[in-house]
């Protein structure tokens, strides 16, 4: 889903609440990372880093990003580092969600500057655990 919207479905930011962006090509994770968090933050949500990166423009600036690393158009490592030149986007909290686990992906996911790297399959109450954490200041 491309459209800038939270998961709740409206298009502007609930005050108070930090807005997370999610970068999951599939669309059965997405929605599950989206419902998990959507009562504790503005959830935005993009199929891919190429759609993500069309979206960043149109939506208020992310307190963090969870994001998939095997993705079409534009892969997740591609993507932290797109974000990492824009100086406005630089210091974004990341969250990797993903498959790759090889020790080398993990240490390149680190090197981007994740926050934390998780592997699917994954569990939503550690994720929303880390997100919260994050958000807080506390990670």
């Amino acid at each position: 889903m491309a459209d800038v919207a939270t998961a709740s479905g409206t298009p502007a930011r609930r005050p108070g609440f930090k807005v997370v962006l999610v970068v999951e090509d599939d669309a059965s994770i997405r929605a599950l990372v989206a419902k998990a968090l959507q009562s504790k933050f503005d959830v935005f949500e993009a199929g891919d880093g190429l759609a993500a990166s069309e979206m960043l423009s149109r939506m208020p600036k992310p307190d963090l990003l969870i994001c998939d690393v095997m993705m079409p158009h534009v892969d997740g490592f591609t993507f932290v580092k797109m974000l990492k030149g824009d100086a406005a986007l630089k210091a974004l909290p990341i969250i990797f969600l993903t498959a790759k686990s090889a020790p080398s992906d993990v240490v390149k996911g680190i090197q981007l500057g994740a926050k934390y790297y998780l592997q699917k399959p994954f569990n939503v109450a550690e994720l929303v655990d880390k997100a919260t954490k994050i958000l807080a200041g506390g990670a």
